[in-house]
């Protein structure tokens, strides 16, 4: 007797819609009816015009601009298995917070265990996520947690670029080991750039630890928010003699000024995934900006996730 499945549902929260929208055509499904009211004060409340009841409910939504998408993606939850759904996954592309992951300094909040406290708190039975800035905060939840890896949609394009003097950077010491783990797949050699910041997303000083001279570079980063660190990792590796130096980011989060400085830095181009969407007019004026999709990724673990499949060969780069 054939395995029998819960029927799936998709829905988007609001500030994630265009890659829900191209993860429900790579699953094969669209996306579940949903409104989201809200009262003259700015309150939100969603509801599902659907029975969810007895389903498995995959809900997506990142958490960039964290307070209101944050707070919605909780309501859905909470509205969610209030509907009796049989299965609640949150899948967060981006997860917001992520780089409070511990007490940096006295007197300060934890607040990628707090997000884990509320999602959970919310009904969620799991999560799924992307590239988190701190790979312990896996550790925060007591849900299960799929923590898929972006590499696999990065590497294959840095493949075909074919640079002849391939190098792997990282911005800073934090991001060493995520270099190197991209830096295996082509045999190449790990520069770091050793940054000393005055506050958060102010640079004091900036320092070189390897040798660029002749390389075609190519910057490893999970965040890119004002593009501060990109950009002057960027000048001072060319001031070291590299041929070329290229950025590649998972999570394009980009306030302030960020699209403009890009536009105007040494680099040849920002390599980004869709996991935040980019504000359309800004980005339109950034000639620099290429966007990998991981709507396919998402879609496949969705799908090993509804029939209780392993999602380990989403890991395999072939």
């Amino acid at each position: 007797m054939p395995l029998q499945f819960n029927t799936v549902k998709l829905f988007a929260g609001s500030g994630t819609v265009e890659l829900a929208e191209k993860i429900s055509k790579s699953y094969g499904k669209p996306l579940g009816d949903k409104t989201l009211s809200k009262f003259s004060d700015g309150e939100i409340q969603p509801f599902y015009n659907e029975s969810v009841r007895g389903s498995d409910v995959f809900l997506i939504q990142s958490t960039n601009q964290p307070t209101d998408n944050l707070f919605e993606l909780l309501l859905m939850i909470d509205a969610a298995k209030r509907a009796s759904a049989h299965y609640i996954t949150a899948v967060v592309p981006y997860f917001g917070f992520a780089r409070q992951d511990r007490k940096d300094k006295p007197r300060v909040a934890i607040g990628a265990k707090l997000m884990a406290n509320l999602i959970t708190a919310a009904g969620a039975h799991r999560i799924m996520t992307m590239d988190l800035h701190a790979a312990q905060i896996q550790g925060f939840f007591d849900i299960p947690m799929d923590h898929l890896d972006g590499s696999i949609i990065f590497v294959p394009y840095i493949k075909s670029l074919n640079l002849p003097n391939l190098t792997i950077a990282s911005p800073d010491m934090g991001g060493s080991y995520r270099a190197r783990t991209f830096a295996k797949f082509f045999n190449a050699e790990v520069i770091i750039c050793d940054k000393r910041r005055k506050r958060a997303n102010e640079i004091e000083s900036m320092s070189i630890i390897g040798d660029v001279k002749g390389q075609d570079v190519v910057l490893i980063d999970d965040i890119c928010d004002t593009a501060g660190t990109l950009s002057k990792a960027a000048a001072l590796i060319m001031e070291h003699g590299a041929n070329s130096v290229r950025a590649v980011c998972t999570h394009a989060v980009l306030s302030g000024k960020a699209y403009e400085t890009i536009e105007n830095s040494v680099l040849t181009e920002m390599i980004v995934s869709d996991t935040i969407q980019l504000d359309a007019e800004k980005s339109s004026l950034c000639s620099k900006i290429k966007v990998l999709s991981t709507a396919d990724l998402f879609a496949h673990a969705i799908k090993n996730v509804n029939e209780h499949g392993s999602i380990s060969d989403l890991f395999d780069i072939k």
